[in-house]
């Protein structure tokens, strides 16, 4: 597959609908590649005839499934810096927020053998009732259903889990600019981070940092929820220094929407878990997202979960309570881990769940 190919499956895999060769031509354009429409009919055909693309009808392709695996595999050079991107255009076009509550959200995707999808609700049950996750909601879809742009495949569920890239639109949808620096694992003691123990870049990545170390076995967010130590998931971000005020203002507005997680505000000029800002910024690092798919995996019950999926309509997500009343109508009652694991935060006991929501928007 040449640039060209890879630059059309790109838009493709953006819109998320069948698209003809003119309106291509003129997305292709607006990033500045000049092509025209008989050039994209001929990749077009090539792209056909890997199994890419498909005939949407009149009017026009829509991107494959093997399709969106090769942009995620294939062409590493153009990959260089296609995540970066895909975080810009994906925070353009979330519209979450607390004026508009029903809007759109980023999701991460994890896939579930469908006979194992009452033990994946318990997991959910657990993790996504801690700190650990953005928000308290998920959205569940059978095989053939589809998660926004994507599909769960034959035998198989599909989980949609918030990802933490929506706060990138919130903020950005506001006029406070962030920027996206780094992925890696935090090691959490007692209920407290402490450091960045691993970092991999996003603007170098041809792949989702976070995603690299969740596929690589290397976080353990079970661990961190058990018993208060582990390494977890979380992303170093920058925002201009003057707006620190503004950001916790935006994030105590969304509580009341279910939209949670661990944000840790730097100080100037002082480094946040071990990493130093840029000048003129604040560093902030954020502890949720893709954590509850790294446990769902970690429990040997998710498989194939991709950060950074979909876009998709918040009100379409459920509580946990709805999704437990759902898919676990006849359980017996939990273990005594899961019963003490799921306390929620709203009952003050003295353990580390008390220590994790203080951290909450804490300046380090």
């Amino acid at each position: 597959m040449n640039r060209i190919m890879f630059s059309i499956l790109s838009v493709l895999d953006r819109e998320g609908a069948p698209l003809g060769s003119s309106d291509i031509a003129s997305r292709l354009g607006r990033q500045g590649t000049d092509l025209s429409e008989r050039t994209i009919r001929y990749y077009l055909k090539r792209l056909d005839v890997a199994g890419y693309t498909v005939t949407g009808g009149k009017k026009g392709r829509k991107i494959t499934a093997a399709g969106r695996a090769e942009l995620r595999q294939g062409y590493v050079s153009d990959r260089v810096g296609f995540i970066i991107n895909r975080i810009n255009n994906l925070s353009f076009l979330s519209d979450f927020g607390p004026d508009n509550v029903r809007g759109k959200v980023i999701l991460n995707v994890t896939f579930v053998p469908e006979e194992r999808l009452d033990a994946a609700i318990e997991i959910l049950g657990v993790v996504l009732r801690s700190p650990y996750s953005m928000s308290d909601r998920a959205l569940v879809v059978r095989a053939g259903e589809h998660i926004g742009t994507v599909e769960a495949p034959a035998g198989m569920a599909a989980i949609g889990i918030m990802c933490s890239i929506t706060l990138n639109g919130m903020f950005l949808k506001r006029g406070i600019p962030i920027a996206t620096k780094l992925g890696g694992l935090v090691e959490v003691v007692d209920g407290r981070p402490l450091r960045f123990t691993s970092v991999i870049s996003y603007e170098g990545s041809s792949v989702p940092p976070l995603e690299i170390l969740m596929r690589s076995r290397m976080s353990d967010v079970l661990g961190a929820v058990e018993g208060g130590s582990g390494l977890i998931l979380g992303s170093y971000r920058e925002i201009p220094e003057n707006s620190v005020s503004d950001a916790r203002n935006l994030l105590e507005r969304m509580v009341p929407h279910g939209f949670g997680g661990i944000v840790l505000f730097g100080s100037r000029g002082e480094p946040l878990l071990g990493i130093s800002p840029t000048d003129g910024k604040v560093g902030l690092v954020v502890l949720g997202g893709l954590n509850v798919n790294a446990a769902l995996e970690q429990a040997g019950v998710g498989r194939s979960s991709q950060a950074m999926a979909t876009l998709c309509d918040y009100p379409l997500l459920s509580s946990i309570e709805a999704l437990e009343r759902a898919y676990l109508p006849r359980k017996e009652e939990n273990s005594v881990f899961l019963r003490y694991l799921s306390r929620t935060r709203e009952e003050g006991d003295d353990g580390y769940w008390s220590v994790l929501r203080a951290l909450k928007q804490m300046t380090f």
